[in-house]
């Protein structure tokens, strides 16, 4: 080669090397080479910036930097920069991050990779300052965690108004609730408490002929009384409901009569019962209640007579029109109760299960039955549907899960044999109230039993605790003391395996037992309640078998 050749050959090599300096300096980037060395804190622990562009200082905030030693420049977090370019060192591989540099506050985004073989021990570093971005990207967040919080806060604000609107309706609803109550009751209570006291003059008159009216009187206004306080329990899906397998079919024919009985002469009662109808599980008591409601209103629509019809079948309801109802998709029976009255308008069809709702004149009307009726359905785990035109009459359906078992014909609480109570047994009854304890034990020391008292669990408890022969437990579900009725009754079973037991309830104890599931040997009694159901329920318990077949 000539010294021509070699001097072109040079000329040539700085001209590269101009060019890739130029190219090196105007880079908007910062870029480094970087030499790791062993130093104090181990090998490769430390490197040194042998080559930075322009770029560097002004990314980095870090003047002057070939020359100078990460250890030296940065401090503290230097391990964490180590060992994030040291992994490039190693692997050879080329790695992109995020990282801020707290020495001077910058935010960078960086690609690293490995200059030449490992032996070298060069990093290239190229990277950028993005802290304009990552504090606009925290003040986005910091405004989206704003808004979710106001968001929230809005929702809670508004819930809370829909809260108070909600109270203020109930408030509104127990206001127009009270004054008709007040009314009912006090009529009641005037028969109730006007026949005690015509009882008890005709008895120092020595008239006992007038004794029977008037105790027929009072009854009957006991009665209704009950009936009342049962129709609201419905209303607010709270009454104690005692569920049982049964195939409505079976209901249909006394209830027919007592529909027959109840609507009069002008109105013709038809019952179709499906073939094959499938078991439901229902408390059979509440259900005629809320059909004999249906029946009311359809013979009220009927002034000038005409005819009910009560009807029975199977259903199937899917996903779609579970969904709408707020049920499990899946087989259901149907209770239908059509007339051929007046119709309701479609303006109020969407209302007639409103607590208080009525189209019947005042004083005709609580606006309570068809609430009942939907509060029987929703707690039996059902729904209700009605169907209505103008001038063309009404229909109300029940739909109510299909049960998969037999019908407890045993429990059926319609069949209306006497069951003899029998006689020297021993029962234990607990209620903190002393006149329903002296009319329960009473009536039992009648038929020959031996009773024990107890006014609260724990007394209770104590009586099963002893060696004294218990055949049946009647408890009340409120108790005071600790211990309601339903903890009274599982301490007696563990105690006394198998007892048979009857809760009585004087309101809507449902949740403490176990929302109408209990168990085998097990009944409810709602109070007020005829002694002569106490001693049917008792007769029925006693000669049961303790096992509950």
């Amino acid at each position: 080669m000539t010294i021509a050749d070699e001097r072109n050959e040079r000329s040539a090599a700085a001209a590269v090397q101009d060019r890739y300096r130029t190219l090196f300096e105007s880079m908007d980037e910062g870029f480094c080479i970087i030499e790791f060395f062993d130093g104090p804190h181990g090998p490769l622990s430390d490197y040194l910036h042998i080559e930075a562009n322009a770029a560097y200082a002004r990314h980095t905030g870090i003047p002057n930097v070939v020359g100078q030693k990460l250890r030296e420049m940065v401090g503290e977090e230097a391990d964490g920069w180590v060992e994030l370019y040291g992994s490039v060192l190693r692997t050879g591989q080329v790695i992109r991050f995020r990282r801020e540099l707290v020495a001077t506050g910058r935010h960078l985004e960086v690609s690293s990779f490995r200059v030449g073989p490992i032996e070298d021990r060069q990093v290239a570093v190229l990277f950028k300052d993005v802290t304009d971005r990552v504090r606009a990207e925290a003040a986005q967040q910091q405004l989206n965690e704003t808004l979710e919080s106001r968001i929230a806060e809005a929702l809670a604000d508004r819930e809370k108004a829909e809260g108070a609107l909600r109270q203020a309706q109930k408030m509104e609803a127990v206001g127009q609730l009270t004054g008709g109550l007040a009314h009912d009751f006090n009529n009641l209570l005037a028969g109730i408490s006007g026949a005690f006291e015509m009882i008890s003059a005709r008895l120092a008159q020595g008239r006992h002929a007038d004794v029977e009216k008037y105790l027929s009187a009072g009854q009957g206004a006991a009665r209704r009384a009950a009936a009342l306080t049962h129709r609201l329990l419905a209303f607010s899906r709270q009454q104690t409901l005692s569920p049982r397998p049964l195939v409505v079919n079976r209901l249909l024919p006394d209830f027919a009569e007592l529909v027959r009985r109840t609507v009069g002469p002008a109105i013709d009662v038809e019952t179709i019962g499906a073939a094959s109808l499938w078991t439901t599980l229902v408390d059979s008591n509440q259900l005629e209640n809320a059909l004999l409601n249906l029946c009311i209103n359809a013979r009220d629509a009927m002034p000038d007579g005409g005819k009910i019809t009560i009807e029975t079948g199977n259903r199937w309801l899917d996903e779609r029109g579970a969904r709408e109802r707020g049920l499990d998709a899946g087989q259901y029976i149907s209770i239908c109760v059509s007339d051929t009255g007046t119709g309701i308008d479609k303006i109020n069809l969407d209302r007639v299960f409103d607590p208080f709702f009525t189209t019947k004149p005042i004083g005709q009307g609580t606006g309570l039955g068809l609430s009942m009726v939907y509060g029987f359905a929703r707690q039996s785990h059902g729904f209700v549907r009605i169907y209505s035109e103008v001038g063309q009459g009404t229909m109300v359906c029940i739909y109510l899960p299909r049960h998969h078992g037999e019908e407890d014909i045993v429990g059926d609480s319609h069949d209306a044999e006497w069951i003899d109570a029998g006689s020297g047994k021993t029962v234990l009854v607990i209620d903190d109230e002393p006149t329903v304890r002296m009319l329960v034990t009473d009536a039992l020391s009648d038929l020959g039993h031996a009773c024990l008292e107890a006014g609260d669990g724990p007394s209770g408890l104590k009586v099963l605790q002893s060696d004294t022969p218990i055949d049946l437990l009647i408890t009340d579900v409120g108790l005071p003391g600790g211990m309601n009725g339903r903890q009274v009754a599982e301490a007696a079973r563990a105690l006394r395996p198998g007892l048979q037991v009857l809760f009585i309830t004087g309101y809507a104890e449902n949740a403490v037992l176990n929302h109408g599931h209990i168990e085998r040997g097990m009944e409810v009694l709602t109070k007020p309640f005829a002694v002569d159901d106490l001693i049917r329920r008792v007769g029925r318990l006693l000669q049961s078998d303790p096992s509950g077949d």
